[in-house]
């Protein structure tokens, strides 16, 4: 099977679609090359760096990226991880790729104390660890 080409799409591409990215590396190695971008472009989230890294992913290394950086990768996936991607994304020709969307709550929004932003990665990190797991079960077995 030759690699597949994956596109993680958020608004700001720096914490779901960043750790969506993380989790499908992980998972997939060499059977993907894995892509996040966003609409708009926030830096990485250290909320989402923390968070992954309690689960044994690093993502420090990644870096916020616009869609607009990717024209002409022939995408076989692409996933959109919040609905303000889904609906302001700019068209992405891709006649080929099957486009999946799933809306994440978004841990970044969450003010609060430590511990109550600890609570919302963590909810946030598990349902994309999920998500993503399922995902790969379903397209790549």
């Amino acid at each position: 099977m030759s690699q597949k080409n994956i596109l993680v799409l958020c608004t700001g591409n720096s914490c779901r679609s960043q750790m969506a990215h993380g989790y499908l590396k992980a998972f997939l190695g060499d059977r993907a090359v894995v892509y996040s971008a966003g609409i708009e472009t926030h830096g990485l989230n250290p909320g989402a760096v923390a968070i992954m890294q309690e689960d044994g992913i690093d993502i420090s290394t990644h870096t916020s990226n616009h869609v607009d950086e990717y024209t002409g990768v022939p995408w076989d996936y692409i996933l959109t991880v919040c609905d303000h991607a889904q609906e302001n994304c700019p068209f992405i020709p891709a006649p080929n790729a099957r486009r999946l969307h799933h809306n994440f709550f978004d841990p970044s929004k969450v003010r609060g104390s430590e511990e109550e932003r600890h609570t919302a990665f963590l909810k946030a990190r598990n349902e994309i660890r999920e998500y993503c797991r399922e995902f790969v079960k379903s397209e790549f077995s």
